[in-house]
């Protein structure tokens, strides 16, 4: 599938890793520092624009290692991107660690997959099937 895109960053295109990575990297494209503080959130904006196909979906997601390594992680996990937008794409990132974060320039803060995704139409009625699980909700399927 091929994805436009416009890059007004002064960072190469994201790309896959390797050949089975879902996932590549989104970079900061700031004109200096943010320092996001404990707890606090910000946009960080990427200088891409893309233009998807109907039926396809950008989700903005956090990196592993950014989240487990030093508690970054994108607060809408995932962000979505549909098909009809073309601004900006933007990573919004909070801060769950105690310490003060430091965003530079062309750090990777998120990765972007992309996601091919199915348009419901509703069906109304007055009964679901039964199901072995029932309404059993969160957690509900666990051992105790």
């Amino acid at each position: 599938m091929i994805v436009k895109i416009i890059n007004k960053s002064t960072h190469a295109l994201p790309h896959y890793e390797t050949l089975a990575s879902a996932g590549m990297d989104l970079r900061a494209n700031i004109a200096e520092a943010i320092t996001l503080q404990p707890l606090g959130r910000t946009i960080v904006k990427t200088g891409l624009f893309i233009e998807l196909p109907i039926g396809y979906e950008a989700q903005v997601r956090p990196r592993s290692g950014l989240a487990a390594k030093k508690g970054i992680t994108v607060l809408n996990t995932p962000g979505t991107v549909d098909a009809d937008y073309r601004g900006e794409i933007g990573v919004i990132l909070v801060n769950l660690s105690n310490d003060a974060f430091v965003i530079e320039n062309g750090e990777r803060i998120a990765q972007l997959v992309i996601a091919k995704h199915e348009r419901a139409e509703w069906s109304e009625v007055e009964q679901l099937s039964d199901t072995s699980r029932g309404a059993g909700g969160f957690g509900s399927t666990g051992t105790k």
